[in-house]
């Protein structure tokens, strides 16, 4: 019950600020996402000094135990010194195991594994909300990877601090406090010791922290190019490319490699340098005991218990040493993982952000521009439009000529440089991001399903939605009777099946009819349909078209296509042309018009609208 009560003090999941910008400093960065626990640190110090203390005050009681059998009577001993024995058994017996316990339960159980994960939780929720351009910019591998490295990295900064320098620090006053009472010759190697082994981290640290940092990027990287070798294998085996992902990562091996060769190199040479100073206190403190005990002023004990601390001293020197690596290993990961995670969200939601209320679902685009980038060449330039309530509208248009970027923008997955979108009537930047993409339901042509159930991934629009509300749906979209054949690897079967990363268990089709049934169980107000049915063959197509018809009949639909003949049957066809509407009307009309729209319907093949087109003829 007591560790269950402990273990529960901290949180992984507390509430807090997933919108505030992280610092962009290393101890800054850890101080953020140490705050929360600060009082159980403070706990883990305290208990730390006192057995640090504890450790340290063995020594003193070696030189007072060796005295006593040298100086006690033999029949006497145990009744002349029965308090402070006693008192000694108590230490060792009682109050030294009880402070290495509370020191374990600080640590193991009420800091450790929660803290760690509490950091991870709370970065990942924070990269979650950078927007599609910055994940688009990485490599997925390494963005997971340095949110789940920092959570260990930033924890071990701070416990380990306490933990091992705490101790290093009580143990060198401890001797130079024995030392100095017995004679300051004696104190003198353990002060020089402590100055030049003060030297030797300063100059080692600033290297250490370099290299380590140089490390952990390259390490990053090498995990980066192998996750996007596995996520990609289809690809991969389809072209042939194995030797050549083989050079990729092997070329990130490489690099990985000489970045760690060249952080052992400073490793090798500080731990040489400290061998040889430990040597000489070692030296030099025999040396003062050897000349103090011939005259006398230094007893068996003290000596004894001198030489014993200096050597425990010389043992956590090396030891600390490796510590002090370890940390500014995990400084370096720190840093890395910052340049990564502390940037300021590229979409926010406005400070007095409100709730999207959709009653009719009209559409409205007021001289909208956009570009992604490319200095002067827009993608989208001083577009408008309006969608009625209600009505179905087909993009039609060239490869590159901006319908899934008018698609993005509604979203708001990108903010425009110019003008402004409207959902009856309010302005899609001053709404909240969440309350915007709950009104819209959208089926892309790049279809991903997340590696969970197919229950789950119909579901996932509508958390809510009932075992029977997900079936139906999948039965409307013609999905129910091939899930119901569905096996995984761990014998999952129906429903309960997974689908693999991206949903690579599936058919092209079969991914796209689970993304139609989660669109259908969502039932959002307004739809996007971005080449809805590209992935299905004639058949399946014809059989969806109908659910598909039910979907739309109460919503605002905006659909794009290549195959005209998908959309033909809109209200109403919008087409566009390097970001600007060149022709719009009916099927009917622009057919008659003869213009790009009628040029484009009469050169597909199959009904397939190629990349590039021929100018309409005048």
């Amino acid at each position: 019950m007591f560790l269950d009560w402990l273990e529960r003090r901290i949180d992984p999941f507390a509430p807090f600020d997933d919108r505030r910008v992280p610092p962009k400093t290393v101890l800054g960065f850890a101080g953020f996402y140490l705050r929360p626990i600060r009082f159980a640190l403070l706990a883990l110090f305290v208990i730390a000094v006192v057995a640090g203390g504890i450790e340290a005050s063995l020594y003193l009681l070696m030189r007072w135990f060796i005295d006593l059998m040298n100086a006690a009577d033999r029949t006497t001993v145990l009744s002349d010194n029965a308090v402070p024995l006693t008192l000694a058994a108590l230490l060792l017996l009682v109050v030294r195991p009880l402070a290495a316990f509370l020191h374990e339960l600080a640590s193991n159980q009420l800091i450790v594994p929660q803290s760690t994960n509490q950091i991870r939780w709370r970065t990942h929720l924070y990269t979650l909300g950078h927007s599609l351009s910055y994940f688009q910019a990485d490599f997925a591998g390494r963005l997971a990877n340095r949110t789940v490295q920092v959570g260990p990295a930033v924890r071990e900064l701070a416990v380990v601090f306490i933990d091992t320098l705490l101790y290093v620090a009580i143990y060198a006053v401890t001797a130079i406090g024995l030392f100095s009472s017995i004679s300051g010759w004696l104190a003198l190697p353990v002060v020089l010791w402590v100055v030049a082994y003060a030297g030797l981290t300063a100059w080692f640290v600033p290297r250490a922290r370099k290299r380590s940092h140089l490390t952990a990027e390259t390490r990053s990287t090498l995990i980066g190019r192998v996750v996007d070798s596995y996520t990609n294998i289809l690809t991969v085996k389809l072209f042939a490319r194995d030797r050549e992902e083989r050079a990729t990562v092997r070329d990130a091996v490489d690099t990985h490699t000489r970045a760690y060769l060249h952080q052992f190199r400073l490793t090798t040479l500080t731990t040489s340098l400290l061998a040889g100073l430990n040597s000489l206190l070692l030296f030099a403190t025999a040396a003062v005991c050897f000349a103090l005990w011939q005259r006398g002023a230094l007893t068996t004990g003290e000596a004894s218990a001198g030489l014993a601390l200096i050597l425990r001293l010389m043992a956590m020197s090396g030891w600390v040493m490796q510590t002090v690596r370890g940390v500014f290993e995990n400084v370096g990961v720190i840093q890395e993982s910052m340049q990564t995670i502390a940037r300021p969200h590229g979409l926010t939601d406005a400070p007095d952000a409100k709730t999207l209320q959709v009653t009719g679902g009209e559409i409205r685009f007021e001289n909208v521009d956009f570009h992604y980038g490319r200095g002067d060449a827009s993608i989208i330039e001083d577009l408008s439009f309006q969608i009625r309530p209600g009505e179905k509208v087909g993009l039609v248009g060239v490869s590159g000529a901006g319908k899934s970027t008018i698609t993005a923008l509604l979203l708001r997955l990108h903010d425009v440089e110019g003008g402004r979108i409207l959902i009856d009537g309010q302005d899609i930047a001053g709404v909240t991001q969440d309350s915007l993409r709950q009104a819209i339901a959208m089926v892309s042509q790049d279809t991903s399903l997340l590696h969970r159930s197919i229950r789950d991934n119909i579901g996932y629009g509508r958390p809510d939605a009932t075992d029977a509300e997900i079936e139906q749906a999948a039965r409307l979209a013609h999905a129910h009777d091939f899930i119901l054949d569905l096996v995984d690897h761990k014998g999952r079967r129906g429903y309960d099946a997974h689908v693999g990363e991206r949903g690579v268990k599936l058919s092209g089709g079969q991914r796209q009819r689970i993304a139609i049934a989660r669109v259908i169980l969502k039932d959002a107000p307004i739809l996007i349909l971005d080449e809805a049915t590209s992935a299905l063959d004639s058949q399946v197509e014809a059989a969806i078209q109908e659910a598909l018809d039910t979907l739309m009949s109460d919503k605002t639909v905006l659909a794009i296509a290549h195959r005209l003949s998908t959309i033909a049957a809109l209200d109403r066809l919008i087409v566009i042309d390097s970001g600007r509407i060149v022709e719009e009307g009916t099927h009917a009309e622009l057919i008659r018009r003869g213009g790009l729209y009628a040029d484009l319907w009469r050169r597909q093949s199959g009904g397939f609208l190629g990349d590039r087109a021929p100018a309409p003829a005048s």
